[in-house]
C-alpha cells in the first residue's frame, strides 16, 4: 500500500524541522521546538457478577499533555503576554479573563515550503513560563524561553490535503 495516496511514488515521510505556530490568526516568530501532540485514555475495569473469571475494559477519561513551546530570546514579548494573561507579579485580580485562553494551530511544511498537515489544539492557556533561562559566564548557548500550554485537545485539519508535487 502506498505512504501518500496523490504521489505514490513518494516513500520518504514528512520532516519535523518545517512548522509554524500560529494563535491570535498570526504566526509566532522564531519557534525552535513544539513538543509533541499526546492524547491517553484511561482504561476501566469492569466485571459482571455472573462471569467472575474475566473481566471487560472500557475507555475511560481522555487526557490530553500540555504542549511546550520553546523560542530563542529576543524582544518578541509574545510568550510573556500570554503568561501575564493568566497570572503576572500583580497577581489573580490582573489576570485577563477573556483572553487568557487561546486556540492555536500547528501548521506542517515540506521540503518546499507547502503546508501538508495542520492541526488545531483548543482552549490553550500558559500554565509555566520560563522568560529567562540558566545563565553561564562560560558558555556560548543560545538563551531559550519557554511556555506549556494547558489544552482541552486537538484535531487534525482535514481541509489540508497532501499537495500534489512530488
Amino acid at each position: 500500500m502506498a505512504k501518500f495516496s496523490v504521489n505514490s511514488e513518494r516513500f520518504d515521510p514528512y520532516r519535523n524541522f518545517k512548522f509554524k505556530i500560529k494563535w491570535d490568526g498570526q504566526y509566532v516568530a522564531g519557534l525552535s521546538r513544539c513538543s509533541a501532540l499526546k492524547k491517553s485514555t484511561e482504561s476501566v475495569e469492569w466485571r459482571e457478577g455472573g462471569d467472575p473469571s474475566t473481566g471487560h475494559k472500557l475507555p475511560g477519561k481522555t487526557s490530553y499533555d500540555a504542549i511546550t513551546l520553546e523560542a530563542g530570546v529576543t524582544h518578541d514579548t509574545t510568550f510573556e503576554k500570554w503568561a501575564n494573561a493568566v497570572n503576572n507579579f500583580q497577581g489573580d485580580a490582573d489576570m485577563s479573563l477573556k483572553n487568557f485562553r487561546k486556540d492555536v494551530t500547528i501548521d506542517v511544511f515540506n521540503l518546499q515550503g507547502t503546508k501538508v498537515l495542520a492541526y488545531n489544539v483548543f482552549n490553550c492557556w500558559v500554565s509555566e513560563y520560563l522568560a529567562l533561562p540558566e545563565l553561564d559566564a562560560s558558555g556560548n548557548a543560545v538563551m531559550i524561553q519557554t511556555i506549556n500550554l494547558e489544552n482541552e485537545g486537538w484535531e487534525r485539519d482535514t481541509s489540508v490535503t497532501e499537495p500534489t508535487e512530488t
